[in-house]
């Protein structure tokens, strides 16, 4: 049985553009629970926050991870659950159920980073970060108070890669290799070369 690889770590460590590749890298499944959360809601992240709070964010977050990691669909080979690689929100694992319902069904790997890259990515990004924007703090001082306070939900994780220096091509290499040491029962499941990407795509 291939585990599901599960993402979690920090804003702007890089999660839902990893994932992607790591998916495609594999040919696995896909899922991305902010993005699942918004199509479900019709809603952007930033707009849910401000709309309900993080409290109802927070109990929509739950109910799709519940609703993923219960799901019934099955290989018809082997009975096991589809290999899928999951993004999920930067706070989602701080919340017990969700990271025993996703411990449950695979290997969780957090993504981490330097806080002043952290920074440096979201000043040239163009998501919103609500989390940030709370409490009318600098940025660099919410930053390092979250961190904070994440710090031992994100220990969780099976093992931790630092993306402050990696490319994506380079944050997917080092999960794949750590993959291989830590569980040599999956190692075969695991590409040995790099999978070309789809032409157009970056």
């Amino acid at each position: 049985m291939a585990p599901w690889l599960i993402l979690t770590g920090f804003m702007a460590t890089g999660k839902s553009t990893v994932a992607r590749q790591l998916a495609r890298r594999l040919g696995w499944r896909l899922i991305d629970c902010d993005a699942e959360i918004s199509a479900r809601t019709g809603k952007p992240i930033h707009q849910i926050f401000r709309d309900s709070g993080e409290k109802a964010f927070r109990e929509m977050e739950r109910r799709v991870i519940e609703d993923i990691t219960s799901e019934r669909v099955r290989c018809a080979l082997c009975g096991h659950r589809r290999p899928t690689v999951v993004a999920t929100g930067g706070g989602a694992i701080v919340d017990m159920q969700n990271y025993a319902a996703l411990r449950n069904c695979g290997v969780i790997i957090c993504l981490s980073a330097r806080p002043d890259v952290i920074e440096r990515r979201m000043a040239r990004g163009k998501k919103t970060r609500p989390l940030l924007a709370q409490k009318g703090r600098p940025v660099k001082q919410r930053i390092a108070e979250l961190m904070k306070m994440r710090r031992e939900a994100y220990s969780r994780a099976t093992f931790t890669i630092d993306t402050s220096e990696r490319t994506v091509e380079q944050v997917v290499a080092a999960i794949l290799d750590a993959l291989s040491g830590a569980y040599p029962a999956i190692a075969h499941l695991l590409p040995t070369a790099p999978v070309l990407a789809d032409e157009g795509s970056s």
